[in-house]
């Protein structure tokens, strides 16, 4: 009877302890966000910077250090904010048909509005990839996210 006690209290602190992680955990794997920015889908990352206006009348562009953007060769992202001042800058990139893992850096302050990461993209066994690059901007208390789409690979 004790044996099958010491198990079921176990097999409850077991389940309690993976509740608790994925708590933890869930800020980094799925961020909430206050504000999402849908920017122009005419705008083509692998050619330009993209620019997009806020709500609250601030701006924010993304650009690539190399065009068109390189797989598996580390390259610059750039993020130039005006009209707010961002406490954090993040760029989470995403593969739209196939997780690719986590790859999310942390853009450093370069001062005026700048921030800038280095990144590598890991490279897709077909060669063509479709990526999201979501701008993720922390701003006082708002989370503002800003979904990029571009291609990589022979559908460029």
């Amino acid at each position: 009877m004790n044996k099958k006690i010491l198990i079921d209290v176990i097999g409850i602190l077991l389940i309690a302890l993976v509740v608790v992680v994925g708590y933890k955990l869930s800020p980094l794997l799925l961020p909430r966000f206050d504000v999402v920015i849908q920017p122009d889908p005419a705008c083509n990352l692998q050619r330009q910077a993209c620019t997009v206006t806020l709500p609250s009348g601030g701006r924010v562009e993304l650009s690539m250090g190399t065009r068109p953007i390189p797989m598996v060769t580390p390259f610059e992202v750039q993020v130039a904010t005006s009209g707010f001042a961002p406490t954090r800058v993040e760029v989470d990139f995403a593969g739209i048909d196939m997780n690719m893992g986590l790859n999310r850096p942390e853009l450093a302050a370069r001062g005026d509005g700048r921030f800038a990461g280095q990144v590598t993209l890991p490279v897709c066994i077909s060669g063509a990839m479709d990526w999201q690059a979501t701008v993720l901007i922390e701003s006082g208390g708002e989370r503002i996210a800003i979904p990029y789409r571009f291609s990589s690979g022979s559908h460029e």
